[in-house]
């Protein structure tokens, strides 16, 4: 164990071992979600085939029921098997970074991979990016306990995994790196990004030789957005911000509705979406499945205000019932799909009453995308390359920040916090979770000091350190140095510290309290 602390310690060393194993990690997880993505794909064309067969008579919609509840007892039998399947996954890898779970990954790849794509093609509401950045996560731990790494580098790899299940699922390689650095790991390094960058680019070349270079939306977009509307795209910020902030606490009432009902069980909390699905299968299946279509009449200009309103409010109920459940799926494309609505929706009333030219309907559409995603996750980097990946579109800069900025500040201001950060705690408060074990192991935890943060302008000596841990090393302008009690710390500056595995989650959350800016 010294010795791999040692190694690690070696920047040099521990650089181009990341690079090779990152590059594993990409290749094999670029593998698993190519083929987690090829099986939701198919999934669809079956639910199409199927429900147009089951129209003919009453007798074939009655026994699609009856196979909807069959597989939603099916995916109830996953989640008790391995119960960190549920919902996104996303909090999951957080919870596992912060030293606050320890999943086995065998069991999370496996039961996730058919719980994910069950609940797809049964039509429930749920995106496949979750599940897409859990798997590759998942795929990056497992290397780690083949190859015998320490917990340190496993928390490099479980990052490394996370960037290429995105890049895999959106052919979106620099969305993965930021979402990874952004909302994943919370700070950036060298050898982290050097190796995510590496994971995300050999997973997205995979999946781009296998499924095509084609953007995941296609936008009909009529040039960049004249400075004339930019009044217009300040106040669509500012809709998206407090939409984003009802989203969030929309969808954690209704977990939990369904967590603290007296009269439901794992099965019966799984039938709700089921037979929503079922119902909305032979009535609107234009709601179905993660939003594909809606997204496709929207561009389109094939629907009208009125009926973009009612699929606004459909798909957005749809979706937080589904996910609500606790069904293993994700938000992320579900909520990109919800803010084309709002777009749409604020487009056609901006031509009607704002004199808005209509040839630029699609902008908004596009632009609403990024906005409600950042109210929502509040990760703007993120949404902002991730929209200009997923549309191919790159004129929309300046745009797009605004809106992203706007509706991340209006959302601050309401006190909304992060999705994934709500959905993280609520998910500890349950006691059947795996706790990480491992007494006397030892763990690398490296932070970034942000300015204004307790640490910022500092002595070492000056601080009060948690116990059981020990400060190793200190990069500062491409140095690294050992810091003694007259070390001044400063923003920008990065800390390792060492401690025993059984303390990591106390240490990391008082650490990351300290770097953290005080506002």
């Amino acid at each position: 164990m010294k010795n791999r602390l040692i190694k690690t310690l070696n920047i040099k060393r521990f650089k181009l071992v990341l690079l090779l194993e990152g590059l594993l990690v990409g290749i094999l997880a670029g593998l698993v979600i190519v083929g987690y993505r090829i099986c939701l794909t198919n999934g669809a064309l079956w639910l199409q085939r199927i429900l147009a067969y089951c129209k003919q008579s009453i007798f074939t919609i009655i026994i699609w029921f009856v196979i909807l509840f069959v597989i939603a007892l099916v995916v109830t039998k996953l989640l008790d098997w391995e119960s960190l399947i549920s919902g996104s996954g996303i909090p999951q890898l957080e919870g596992e970074l912060a030293g606050k779970i320890d999943a086995k990954w065998w069991r999370v790849l496996i039961a996730k991979f058919f719980g994910g794509f069950l609940a797809n093609f049964s039509g429930l509401a749920l995106g496949r990016e979750g599940p897409s950045i859990q798997l590759g996560a998942m795929v990056g731990k497992g290397i780690g306990k083949v190859l015998k790494r320490g917990k340190t580098e496993e928390r490099y790899l479980l990052t490394c995994g996370a960037s290429a299940g995105l890049a895999a699922a959106f052919h979106a390689p620099l969305a993965g790196v930021m979402f990874a650095l952004e909302e994943v790991h919370k700070h950036f390094s060298a050898p982290l990004l050097i190796s995510v960058m590496t994971s995300s680019i050999a997973a997205d070349y995979l999946m781009s030789s296998i499924l095509g270079m084609a953007p995941v939306f296609s936008f009909n977009i009529h040039g960049t957005l004249p400075t004339q509307y930019y009044w217009m795209v300040i106040i669509l910020g500012i809709i998206l911000g407090l939409l984003g902030a009802f989203y969030n606490k929309a969808l954690l009432f209704v977990q939990s509705l369904y967590n603290h009902s007296k009269h439901l069980n794992n099965y019966t909390k799984l039938l709700i979406p089921f037979i929503l699905a079922g119902i909305l299968g032979f009535t609107v299946p234009q709601l179905l499945g993660s939003g594909d279509t809606l997204v496709d009449l929207l561009i389109e200009g094939k629907l009208t205000m009125s009926l973009i309103l009612l699929l606004l409010a459909g798909k957005f109920l749809f979706a937080i019932t589904c996910f609500g459940s606790g069904a293993p799926g994700g938000i992320f494309f579900p909520l990109l799909v919800i803010g084309c609505l709002i777009g749409g929706a604020f487009a056609n009333i901006s031509v009607d009453y704002l004199g808005l030219d209509p040839i630029y309907i699609n902008n908004f559409i596009l632009l609403a995308m990024a906005g409600y995603f950042t109210a929502i996750v509040r990760a703007p980097v993120t949404g902002i390359i991730l929209i200009f990946e997923m549309t191919g579109s790159l004129n929309h800069l300046l745009s797009i920040a605004i809106v992203t900025i706007v509706a991340y500040v209006v959302a601050d201001l309401l006190k909304s916090k992060p999705i994934y950060e709500s959905l993280l705690e609520n998910l500890l408060k349950k006691r059947s979770l795996p706790t990480p074990q491992g007494v006397g192991e030892k763990v690398l935890l490296d932070f970034m000091i942000l300015h204004n943060s307790p640490l910022d302008n500092h002595l070492v000596k000056e601080i009060q350190w948690p116990n059981h841990c020990l400060i190793v090393s200190l990069r500062r302008d491409g140095q690294e140095f050992i810091p003694h009690g007259d070390t001044y710390l400063k923003a920008s500056d990065s800390i390792i510290v060492m401690c025993d595995k059984i303390d990591e989650s106390y240490i990391y959350d008082t650490l990351s309290a300290l770097t953290t800016e005080q506002i």
